[in-house]
């Protein structure tokens, strides 16, 4: 247990190192031969720590990111904002986070597309949407914790995706292409509560033949 933990945690140490060296050398070994020359890790023991290849390393990138992202945000931090404009910020952040790492990202995102990897890529994802979620205050346990979080996913990968290839200034596509898909998720979200109100008169076929045997007077 103590050797996993402490590969864990050589991991985390060395991913964002990958990441930058990524950018050149791809997810490679001679991407993390070079983090671990930067670091001054022992280069055998920081490719036993990834043996198991390109998706090991972007997992654990990813894995950094979600820390940060943790770290950076308290509770009080995001006290006081509105749903849409706590997931905007948390999204935000980890935009931010790989601003310049935009390469690593891109031959990231090539790997994750590769249909083997694609279990593995959308459990990232889901995973990523279920921090972010729980970081808004999201307590749901009823099927609503997984159509956020699978929503949430869907719109932050589709994000990732401008992001790489956007020049505007300030990233100002990005930005609006995430404000329209967050407006899309709060409206369907206020639409999904209406629907299932309880409270709510639903259509009954009983009522309506009822109603038509015995009409109003």
């Amino acid at each position: 247990m103590a050797e996993a933990a402490s590969l864990d945690d050589l991991r985390r140490q060395l991913a964002p190192a990958i990441a930058d060296m990524a950018a050149f050398d791809g997810w490679s070994v001679e991407a993390v031969r070079g983090a671990a020359d930067q670091l001054g890790i022992n280069a055998d023991a920081a490719l036993f720590a990834f043996s198991g290849g390109p998706m090991q390393m972007i997992e654990a990138w990813i894995a950094s990111i979600d820390a940060e992202m943790d770290a950076a945000f308290p509770a009080e931090r995001l006290a006081g904002l509105k749903i849409r404009e706590k997931i905007r910020t948390l999204v935000q952040f980890r935009l931010d986070a790989v601003a310049g790492q935009k390469e690593a990202l891109r031959r990231a995102q090539a790997i994750m597309a590769m249909p083997r990897n694609a279990p593995r890529a959308l459990r990232l994802g889901w995973h990523s949407a279920d921090r972010m979620w729980r970081l808004a205050g999201d307590t749901a346990t009823d099927y609503n914790h997984y159509t956020k979080r699978a929503t949430l996913a869907a719109i932050y990968a589709a994000t990732l995706a401008v992001f790489v290839g956007d020049t505007s200034e300030d990233h100002a596509e990005t930005r609006a292409f995430l404000d329209r898909r967050i407006d899309g998720i709060m409206r369907f979200e206020k639409a999904k509560a209406k629907w299932l109100n309880p409270e709510r008169e639903h259509f009954s076929p009983a009522r309506l033949l009822g109603r038509l045997r015995y009409p109003a007077r």
